[in-house]
């Protein structure tokens, strides 16, 4: 497996490189090493190893550059950085293309677009074959509007020469074989593994939260296009509530200066990412799980998210926007409230009615619980495992 991030936080991954260990598989996951931070080979378990590559020369290069006398041509020293992070990107991907040389594989298993010409190659130089996990439709995704012509390119390029392909929606596999003309990719939801976590004061505890108020929680990355920024200002139209985020990302900090802004700070608190190990209990500890995504991209529209499925196995009655997929989750199994994207004040009444209704709160939860066993990884890994049994290794 190739991924291009450490692999501290990646619960999709891990999953898939469990299961596939269990089933009598040996997997490496290549990744990208942190100094101080990651180890560069670590073992997960039996038959699962994680070897990171090294880029601190990169960075030391990068920071050299940095140092240095920048040309008073302000345009000339914008693209003499962006030359600086191609070749860094450039040399990321040549170590994990020389580690997977050397690791002779079987099946090169690509997590995402910008693995996949490191990925596709090895497994041409390997003679192995290629699987190609597309975790988002990075053709419209927040952030990537300026690489959706390359990211297309490769795609579609690439992708019909994989012997197998998996995304984590219905409607993002119509999407793929529609606009690359390969077969439906399988569908594997981002589910947590099943596992029933006792109700704690965790949150509380460590916040030191003085009221009795219903805890309402986002986890995930504090990114752009997910209603954030809104949620925050909401906490001014939901009163005895507490707003909690777990995670980290690039707003974090605005973020925290928005709640100090409007006065909110002491309702409105803020965690930063903990380990995967330890996110269940966070979650089992709050009251309501919210999702405010916004509809800004196909990616967005798309999607169903980790979130949506943790709060299921925690128990947690859920408020979040309603778009297809998530849609499909929410009303199946009657798990929460619906609202549409971006109309803050029906967000705000769907909160408002929550922390009120304590019996309503109880029935949500009581559903999720019910349906935690069918909305599992454990559900679905059957579907993985028949995927590797189908390539002719």
């Amino acid at each position: 497996m190739i991924v291009w991030n450490d692999f501290l936080n990646d619960a999709r991954v891990l999953k898939e490189a469990e299961s596939l260990a269990m089933a009598g598989y040996c997997v490496v996951v290549n990744a990208l090493h942190v100094p101080g931070k990651t180890m560069v080979e670590e073992p997960l378990g039996n038959d699962i190893w994680v070897r990171r590559v090294s880029t601190s020369v990169i960075y030391s290069l990068l920071g050299v550059f940095t140092a240095a006398p920048r040309p008073a041509n302000q345009a000339k020293a914008g693209a003499l950085a962006a030359l600086w992070k191609i070749m860094g990107r450039a040399w990321g991907h040549f170590l994990l293309l020389r580690n997977v040389l050397l690791q002779r594989p079987d099946v090169v298993h690509a997590h995402d677009v910008n693995t996949l010409p490191t990925a596709w190659l090895a497994a041409r130089l390997c003679r192995a074959r290629l699987v190609y996990d597309a975790h988002e439709i990075s053709t419209s995704r927040e952030g990537y509007s300026s690489f959706r012509k390359i990211v297309a390119l490769v795609e579609r390029s690439l992708m019909p020469r994989a012997e197998a392909t998996i995304t984590t929606t219905t409607l993002r596999a119509k999407f793929f074989a529609r606009a690359y003309g390969v077969a439906r990719p399988l569908v594997l939801q981002n589910r947590p593994r099943l596992q029933r976590v006792e109700r704690s004061q965790r949150i509380r505890d460590e916040l030191q939260l003085v009221e009795s108020w219903p805890v309402i929680l986002y986890q995930g990355g504090l990114q752009p296009g997910r209603g954030l920024a809104e949620l925050v200002r909401l906490a001014g139209d939901v009163p005895d509530a507490y707003f909690v985020f777990i995670g980290g990302g690039s707003l974090a900090d605005s973020l925290r200066e928005l709640a100090e802004s409007l006065g909110v700070s002491d309702r409105v608190r803020f965690i930063p990412t903990v380990s995967l190990a330890d996110l269940p209990s966070y979650t089992a500890s709050a009251d309501i799980g919210v999702q405010p995504i916004e509809n800004t991209c196909l990616n967005h529209y798309t999607t169903d998210s980790n979130k949506l499925f943790e709060y299921v196995q925690a128990g947690l009655p859920i408020v979040t926007s309603d778009l297809p997929e998530i849609r499909r989750v929410v009303r199946t199994w009657q798990v929460g409230v619906l609202v549409a994207p971006s109309d803050w004040a029906s967000m705000a009444h769907a909160l408002r009615s929550l922390v009120a209704d304590a019996s309503a709160r109880q029935k949500y939860s009581q559903n999720c619980l019910a349906a935690a066993a069918d909305l599992s990884w454990e559900a679905q890994e059957s579907e993985l495992l028949a995927l590797y049994r189908g390539l002719s290794l």
